[in-house]
């Protein structure tokens, strides 16, 4: 009786397990490539991202080039692969940066209450009344452009809603028993909120931090798209998408390319933020 008991918990506990799903292994491969290419990207191209050949000028897709030339006849592959280090560095710089700062306004604020979560509610009411993209748009502009200065401006006015978000699931956490059993037994508060309440918290943080990086990697791109991002020539995905405008009649995956890899990567990260939440979720419930 015994040992079919424990062979029913196990049963159960397989069937609580999150099924690897053919959707999950493709957003973390499409994850892992995009990766690779914004760390190694520029060394691991066919061509070399910056030759320009004028004679060649912009061409269609061949044998010795994947996606076609640009009109200035450099390789579009290439300079889709070199430019996944600025489209995706930027973000994850932003993303990581901004879920830093939030989470642990967020977790001072919800666990301590009173005037502190007053005080740091409303700082980060009043960081979050800024436009993000108008504001940047501006420092940017004021600064005559700067790849730099926009992930920045994109860290400083990121980081209210991870505060908010984190607060919200903060509050409910403060109030359960092991917080409780934990003061009972004179736990310094520093030890209870960051070795016992971020651990319950991670779920929210880590769907939140793929969430915004999917957010800047758009932003980002956008703003290079304008011509305030990245300078003029450097590989960039939404750079090539405004450069290569002009010969959509000749190649037209100069612009479409880079727009593919925008969106891929982008829905890969979101799908993978949901499934981590979910997954996360269910062994919570289930416990």
């Amino acid at each position: 009786m015994t040992t079919q008991r424990i062979v029913t918990q196990m049963a159960k506990e397989r069937a609580r397990r999150p099924k690897v799903t053919l959707l999950t292994v493709l957003c973390v491969l499409v994850l892992t490539v995009a990766g690779v290419c914004a760390v190694a990207g520029p060394f691991i191209t066919p061509l070399n991202p910056n030759t320009q050949d004028i004679v060649l000028g912009a061409t269609a897709p061949s044998g010795e080039h994947l996606l076609g030339t640009d009109d200035l006849g450099r390789d579009v592959f290439s300079r889709l692969i070199a430019g996944a280090q600025t489209a995706i560095l930027g973000a994850v710089v932003v993303a990581i940066g901004a879920t830093l700062v939030g989470t642990v306004v967020g977790l001072v604020a919800g666990f301590r209450g009173g005037a502190l979560d007053s005080f740091l509610m409303r700082v980060t009411d009043l960081v979050w009344a800024f436009p993000m993209l108008l504001t940047t748009l501006v420092v940017v502009g004021v600064f005559d452009g700067g790849y730099w200065v926009a992930v920045a401006m994109f860290t400083i006015f990121g980081w209210p809603i991870e505060a908010r978000l984190v607060r919200s699931v903060t509050l409910v956490q403060r109030t359960l028993p092991y917080v409780e059993a934990a003061r009972t037994l004179d736990v310094s508060e520093p030890v209870i909120v960051f070795r016992h309440v971020l651990p319950n918290v991670a779920p929210t943080v880590v769907a939140n931090l793929l969430l915004g990086f999917v957010g800047a990697l758009v932003g980002l791109s956008g703003l290079s798209f304008l011509g305030l991002g990245v300078p003029p020539g450097v590989p960039d995905w939404g750079l090539m998408i405004n450069e290569n405008r002009s010969i959509l009649e000749t190649n037209i995956w100069g612009s479409l390319a880079p727009s593919i890899a925008l969106i891929i990567v982008g829905l890969a990260a979101t799908l993978a933020a949901d499934r981590w939440y979910s997954k996360v979720s269910k062994e919570g419930s289930s416990r």
